[in-house]
């Protein structure tokens, strides 16, 4: 591993310890040529991911976006760095699991939203506001009405076994 400080390349590990559930492995590492330490982390990567643009470029997957993408949403919301996490890992072996290497920047967002709608609501109506390239506020009405499932009653609704609320 080259060192980020010096660019030498020899560099020792001196410490490595399982992270993020077992998903990677974090090192600690010191270089020999100027004596800085630092922290790398491998993560298994079971093949090459590319995401296909809807203008047909193709760029290659990044973890760390989608990552940045989903805290970004989740900002000031009630959501753990941990639980974050586990979200991004758990997508990125959705899209690793699928055989597919092309993976449609719009089967990406989708499967973000998808995830994001079983989380957190106001992290879903975020990051469908940018997604989805929201300009007027109809655009939040459609999406916050498709958060309300009709098979679900509001507590203070009546209902066939509940008198309605006075």
């Amino acid at each position: 591993m080259r060192c980020p400080f010096c660019g030498h390349e020899d560099t020792q590990v001196k410490d490595s310890r399982p992270n993020e559930d077992g998903a990677a492995i974090r090192r600690r590492r010191f270089c020999t040529g100027c004596g800085q330490r630092f922290t790398t982390i491998e993560r298994v990567q079971l093949r090459e991911l590319v995401v296909v643009k809807s203008d047909g470029r193709r760029v290659p997957f990044e973890r760390d976006k989608l990552a940045r993408s989903i805290r970004i949403a989740m900002r000031k919301r009630p959501v753990d760095e941990e639980r974050i996490e586990r979200i991004v890992n758990g997508l990125v072996r959705q899209l690793e699991a699928s055989g597919e290497t092309d993976i449609p920047s719009a089967q990406l967002g989708e499967l973000v939203m998808d995830t994001l709608r079983e989380v957190d609501a106001v992290a879903y109506v975020r990051f469908a506001s940018v997604y989805r390239d929201f300009r007027e506020a109809r655009d939040f009405e459609t999406i916050l009405g498709s958060l309300a499932a009709p098979d679900v009653a509001d507590p203070g609704e009546a209902g066939p076994d509940r008198p309605k609320a006075r």
